[in-house]
């Protein structure tokens, strides 16, 4: 690890003063910061601490039209709210889905949404070309082993796989995020907040390096007590998903479907609403053919690779369950 100079930052303020300075980073959990300081993946000059600023830690589920999370909230205390794992079991699910349960209790909100997207050759270093930790260099996974690779939004620079869970389900009920940097404060829609890699694979999201995420904003909406976080792995905990789906219904007399929210996890380069599955499902009753209708809208787009088109069915079926989970919680 490379030597680096610690500031303690005793402000949202404080802190964006000094990320003016070259090369600094912001240390929430550290549960990604740290390890990637230690393959030198990051090799900041300056690190910020924000990980004690009461101001950024805090649950507020009192306001009558949304949720507001600080983004120094624990994972492990958002998923373990009880207001939460009741009236939005999928924002739940995919905390306490994500990671261990070690990371969880030190792991942040806004750590969580800014992790680096990454695959095994960006951890593997040389001799694998990696264009997002050294750009320009070239993508070793678009010849090579592509099994856990994105299905969409990839690019000839990159096809990692964004790893989060918890934007997955953000983006499934229009959440937000407060930002705030020198040039005051701002509201990006989590939808908006993650690129696709494009020929900069090594800028993962649009915010600006002297801006911190200060809060998460969730619309209510009765689709959150019908909701899941569905996520498929190799192994059933501290793994990223081969195919995950968040979904939320909102069902009127007779089972029909009022509101419905699909978001694809594991599978891009980013979080993806699936609007046109949604919207094949409103005015529908959520069965077997249905729900895996909808499964195969989400799922048409998919641009398989060398190892990876399983992961086409696998995610069909994968948005069919979670529909009936779904559908099962909102009756």
């Amino acid at each position: 690890m490379k030597g680096f100079q610690y500031v303690r930052a005793r402000s949202v303020a404080g802190a964006i003063e000094a990320l003016a300075a070259p090369d600094a980073k912001l240390l929430a959990g550290g549960t990604t910061l740290y390890d990637l300081m230690k393959l030198r993946v990051e090799t900041p000059a300056v690190v910020v601490d924000i990980q004690r600023l009461k101001e950024l830690n805090y649950i507020d589920t009192s306001r009558p039209r949304e949720l507001v999370f600080g983004s120094g909230a624990r994972m492990s205390d958002v998923a373990d709210n009880p207001l939460i794992k009741r009236d939005y079991p999928a924002l739940s699910e995919s905390l306490w889905r994500a990671a261990s349960q070690q990371l969880r209790n030190m792991a942040t909100l806004g750590g969580n949404l800014l992790q680096r997207t990454r695959c095994g050759y960006f951890r593997g270093g040389a001799p694998f070309p990696c264009n997002k930790r050294e750009p320009g260099s070239g993508c070793a996974a678009i010849d090579g082993i592509d099994r856990g690779h994105a299905l969409f939004g990839g690019s000839a620079s990159c096809i990692a796989t964004y790893p989060g869970d918890l934007a997955v389900a953000l983006v499934a009920f229009d959440a937000v995020v407060d930002v705030v940097g020198p040039g005051g404060r701002r509201t990006v829609p989590v939808s908006e907040l993650h690129r696709e890699p494009g020929d900069t694979p090594h800028i993962d999201h649009v915010l600006r390096r002297d801006e911190i995420i200060v809060a998460v904003r969730v619309p209510r909406t009765t689709a959150g007590r019908g909701s899941t976080y569905l996520k498929i792995r190799d192994r059933e905990s501290y793994a990223f998903a081969l195919t995950s789906a968040a979904t939320g219904l909102t069902l009127a007399r007779g089972g029909v479907v009022e509101d419905c929210r699909i978001a694809l996890g594991g599978v891009g380069t980013r979080p993806i609403r699936a609007t046109r599955a949604e919207e094949s499902l409103v005015g529908k009753r959520v069965t077997e053919a249905t729900a895996r209708a909808a499964g195969e809208l989400a799922f048409a787009g998919a641009k398989p690779g060398h190892h990876n088109a399983f992961r086409v069915e696998l995610g069909i079926r994968t948005v069919a369950d979670a529909l009936v989970i779904a559908k099962k919680r909102a009756l």
